[in-house]
């Protein structure tokens, strides 16, 4: 209720098209006054990450607050995530990065100077390991089974009832 009423002076005082007219003549260069910052999530892995106030409190019709109480929560809510978060990224971003660095650094290694050569190694040797497996098995293993198969489909079960 307060909220709409606080958005809507908010609009007034911070009207976009009223201030870069007041400053067009001062700074007027090339390009654009305001360029859009770059999307630094630009494949939307992180969409759960877009979390507002509106999503975390939510006040139903028959229990509000004061309106000065729920825009000064909601201006707290904002501040503080914003705030809390510039410091923990300033403090643990670059740590971070260089540790992810090393991590994925390490597995592009493996992968590219371990994994993959093994596995061309297995590919080229398996038709030969396959002509080997079907020897022995034809040897040893099926002719062991044939036997036991044979042996087996001699005993006949009968009950006899009493």
């Amino acid at each position: 209720m307060g909220l709409e009423k606080e958005k809507s002076d908010t609009s007034i005082i911070m009207d976009e098209d009223e201030f870069n007219r007041s400053i067009e003549p001062i700074l007027s260069k090339k390009g654009k006054l305001y360029s859009a910052p770059p999307d630094r999530d630009p494949n939307d892995i992180n969409a759960h990450l877009k979390v507002g106030f509106e999503d975390v409190i939510a006040e139903p019709a028959s229990s509000h607050s004061f309106d000065s109480v729920w825009i000064a929560s909601h201006a707290a809510f904002e501040l503080l995530k914003f705030i809390f978060y510039r410091v923990l990224t300033a403090l643990l971003a670059v740590p971070a990065a260089f540790i992810l660095g090393l991590a994925f650094g390490l597995l592009s290694l493996i992968h590219i100077w371990l994994l993959m050569p093994a596995t061309r190694i297995v590919l080229v040797l398996l038709p030969s390991v396959q002509l080997v497996w079907r020897s022995l098995m034809d040897t040893f293993i099926a002719p062991l089974f044939q036997s036991m198969g044979r042996i087996l489909l001699s005993i006949q079960v009968k009950t006899i009832e009493n």
